[in-house]
């Protein structure tokens, strides 16, 4: 029985992909690097150090750990500003974790930078619904490996252990995430995984090893969610 959720945060909370892609291209026009779509997505589960490396790698152009760190903080800085009346939750997202939070216990593990995950859960409030948050400078790997889940399921665990409950197993823990990368993460991690269709389609994300696809969160109740993914 599902006794935790891990959520992704980008493309699964926070709907703010077109967003982050036009602080890098914004960011970029100054090296005369053009983003594309096709390029921003084709480096999704990376977290932004390895992005900036990648598109300067794509152009054959080497760059230092330096402006690596000056270009995320400028996107960081860039990203804020275009948030800055409003942050573009998901429609249903909100409902979907205070409901949860009454049932399992809830984790947030994302290849984002902490400051820009607690910016959001500090501005909606949604930091205390979550026992545990996993974010870029906590990890040595990016998605597709394992290494954020497993991280996220030692620090919950440790967490409702010291609450009086049993030791949690990993076959207990569902994973939210929108790519392919994410879900390939969540199933090495001997996890399940619900795909949600925000940015790839549900072909994708079943192709990745998703037990099951969603257009909307907000349709899912702690019920169905126990019925659907059973103890295996």
């Amino acid at each position: 029985m599902i006794k935790t959720i891990l959520m992704d945060f980008n493309g699964v909370i926070i709907n703010d992909e077109p967003l982050q892609m036009k602080a890098y291209a914004e960011c970029f026009k100054s090296e005369g690097i053009e983003i594309k779509e096709e390029d921003y997505y084709a480096c999704t589960g990376m977290d932004d150090k390895a992005f900036i490396r990648a598109q300067f790698s794509r152009v054959g152009r080497p760059v230092s750990d330096d402006r690596v760190e000056e270009i995320l903080k400028e996107k960081t800085e860039r990203w804020r500003e275009i948030l800055k009346d409003e942050i573009p939750l998901f429609p249903g997202v909100e409902n979907f974790i205070k409901k949860s939070s009454h049932r399992f216990s809830l984790g947030l593990v994302s290849m984002a930078n902490r400051a820009e995950i607690d910016h959001v859960l500090e501005r909606t409030g949604l930091s205390r619904y979550f026992d545990a948050v996993i974010s870029a400078e906590d990890v040595k790997k990016h998605k597709p490996d394992p290494e954020c889940y497993l991280k996220a399921f030692r620090k919950v665990d440790k967490i409702r252990s010291a609450k009086g409950h049993l030791p949690l197993e990993r076959y207990e823990c569902l994973v939210i995430e929108d790519v392919p990368q994410g879900i390939q993460a969540a199933k090495s991690a001997s996890m399940k995984a619900l795909g949600v269709t925000n940015t790839f389609d549900e072909a994708t994300l079943r192709s990745a090893g998703a037990d099951a696809v969603t257009r909307d969160l907000n349709e899912w109740f702690p019920d169905s969610i126990i019925r659907v993914f059973p103890r295996f």
